[in-house]
């Protein structure tokens, strides 16, 4: 299938955030090499300091968060990209009164992700 709507996507919550939903938009059953996720995140929503084993390649769409990469800090907003690398700790907190989303674009690769603390 070469062209969906996002609309006629599922969004699914993403259990270990708070106010966090995915949807995949391109999956490994749809192309070979990378999967195309969308993320929005509720004001005050967000996800824990984690790792990946897969890197990830962002691209912000709309709203306002503090991600945090590793040691370093970082607000971004609408147009802004976000890499991270495979491995490294971090996490997201949305910011402000309207929801955060993001693109971000994953090797099809098994992912292994550890949760290394419970708060968002």
């Amino acid at each position: 299938m070469a062209v969906r709507h996002a609309a006629d996507i599922a969004r699914d919550p993403v259990s270990a955030g708070s106010g966090t939903e995915r949807q995949v938009l391109i999956g490994p059953e749809t192309g070979p090499n990378f999967a195309l996720r969308r993320f929005i995140m509720q004001p005050g929503g967000g996800m824990p300091r984690h790792t990946n084993a897969v890197e990830h390649e962002q691209y912000v769409l709309r709203g306002r968060a503090t991600v945090v990469i590793g040691e370093e800090t970082f607000t971004v907003s609408a147009d802004d990209v976000v890499y991270i690398p495979a491995g490294v700790p971090h996490s997201y907190r949305a910011e402000g009164d309207t929801p955060f989303e993001f693109l971000c674009v994953v090797p099809n690769a098994e992912d292994r992700i550890e949760i290394l603390d419970d708060g968002a």
